[in-house]
């Protein structure tokens, strides 16, 4: 049975970054009805004290009701489980972007703890952690056969403490370590970079900064260019965005659509669902969209993908995401604890369930495995060393004076833009694809809303 938990992994911190709504408190229940119930709860009473009178060591009735209640949540599904009044306390904390840990989300398959994605700019990150790694060892201890939240909790400690973790990737033929120092998470949730006349939203998480942060960041790109005239269109990277907020997700995609459903969320009970629809207003007044998921694009991030695809508002291209789509319920409960609970699927505007099945892009496109450090330098001595010869080359060749020089300035200009594409293939082969779609649309309809 798979476990999915978003594992902050340092300090005081462990919480979930799952697709998340607030429920109100959880007081009290209706009266349960029919007999067999109330003698699966006597069966429970005689287990209960029978493990308090005669096991081989004495075991607290908080720590006995806090693990029946973490046990019967996590039969359910791995996303459904019990907060304590800590970690309710430390999740509302992430919620808000900034927590110890090692920033990385992990699930737990065949036994092994397994990354589905490391957060941008954390020590996870840093250390060269990738999606899809297995976590066999913890300083030196084996996890193997460990509860999700059991390893979670060996990987725990104050921040600037060292952790030693050993992983197993596949193409390497050996397990190997990776020391990692905790440290404070300040998520940055959205970053915008412009690469030729293209903004690129890095969305890293959906948390209380997301809308605001993807505002921010579009309006200093297109100021940078000078204005949406000059804006070609817009890449949204989501790639390893475990998720985050429900209402996050709504907005960010409400921010590129005019109109129509953008989610719906249907639980058990007929009727109970709820769905969610676009207001007018596009901010970038209707230039292309490039969305960019892979394997760690999960749940919130795939709501987003869902929409814009969907409304062929984007082009969405990389690899397929996670295929987490359910939504989880906070219900507080009495003692200042909290349990999440699965209570609905979302779809997508088309009527798509993504649960288990993931999103799948428009264009694949994968990421190269980056080559050896010696080898890409020697292949930059070799670029360097010979470079192509052009007319221009030979001697005596007939000099262009054809153009002027504001037509040789601009010229001198694109020939900058093509060479840093290029040298941005080298360092991002699916960002570069994905900025090279968006110069394609423009150029071949560059006035088209």
């Amino acid at each position: 049975m798979k476990k999915t938990l978003m594992a902050a992994l340092a300090g005081t911190v462990a919480g979930a970054i799952v697709t998340t709504q607030l429920a109100g408190p959880l007081v009290a229940q209706e009266a349960v009805q029919g007999g067999s119930v109330y003698e699966q709860l006597d069966l429970f009473g005689d287990i209960f004290e029978r493990i308090r009178a005669q096991y081989v060591e004495e075991v607290s009735t908080e720590d006995l009701v806090t693990a029946a209640i973490n046990g019967m949540l996590t039969s359910l599904d791995p996303h459904s489980s019990y907060l304590s009044a800590k970690d309710f306390e430390d999740m509302q904390v992430q919620a808000k972007g900034e927590f110890g840990g090692l920033g990385i989300e992990v699930t737990q398959e065949e036994g092994f703890i397994k990354v589905i994605s490391p957060m941008d700019g954390t020590p996870a990150a840093k250390a060269g952690i990738l999606a899809g790694d297995f976590i066999t060892h913890v300083d030196g201890e084996s996890i193997l056969g460990l509860m999700l939240d059991e390893a979670v909790e060996k990987m725990r400690g104050p921040v600037g403490s060292e952790i030693i973790i050993t992983i197993v990737r596949e193409g390497e033929p050996e397990p190997f370590d990776v020391s990692i120092i905790r440290d404070t998470i300040k998520l940055t949730a959205v970053r915008g970079r412009v690469v030729g006349n293209t903004v690129v939203l890095r969305i890293t998480t959906f948390n209380d900064q997301t809308t605001s942060g993807m505002v921010d960041a579009l309006n200093k790109g297109v100021e940078e260019l000078g204005g949406m005239e000059n804006l070609d269109g817009v890449v949204v990277d989501m790639r390893n965005n475990p998720g985050g907020l429900l209402n996050e997700a709504i907005s960010v995609s409400d921010a590129f659509l005019e109109k129509g459903e953008i989610v719906s969320t249907r639980g058990r009970e007929a009727g109970s669902g709820e769905r969610y629809n676009a207001r007018a207003g596009d901010l970038v007044e209707g230039k292309p969209i490039v969305v960019l998921i892979n394997g760690g694009s999960a749940s919130a991030s795939e709501i987003v993908a869902g929409a814009l695809q969907d409304h062929r508002r984007a082009i969405v291209v990389g690899t397929k995401s996670f295929g987490k789509g359910s939504v989880q319920t906070l219900i507080p409960l009495r003692g200042d604890g909290a349990m999440r609970l699965t209570t609905s699927r979302y779809y997508t505007p088309s009527g798509r369930s993504i649960q288990a099945l993931g999103i799948s892009p428009d264009i694949v496109v994968q990421q190269p495995a980056p080559p050896p450090v010696d080898a890409a330098a020697e292949e930059e001595e070799k670029s360097s060393a010979v470079r192509e010869r052009s007319e221009a080359d030979l001697r005596g060749a007939i000099s262009n004076d054809s153009m002027t020089d504001e037509e040789k300035r601009l010229y001198q200009e694109e020939l900058a833009r093509a060479e840093e594409s290029a040298k941005l293939r080298d360092e991002d082969y699916q960002l570069a694809y994905a900025v090279d779609i968006i110069k394609g649309l423009t150029a071949i309809a560059p006035d088209a809303p």
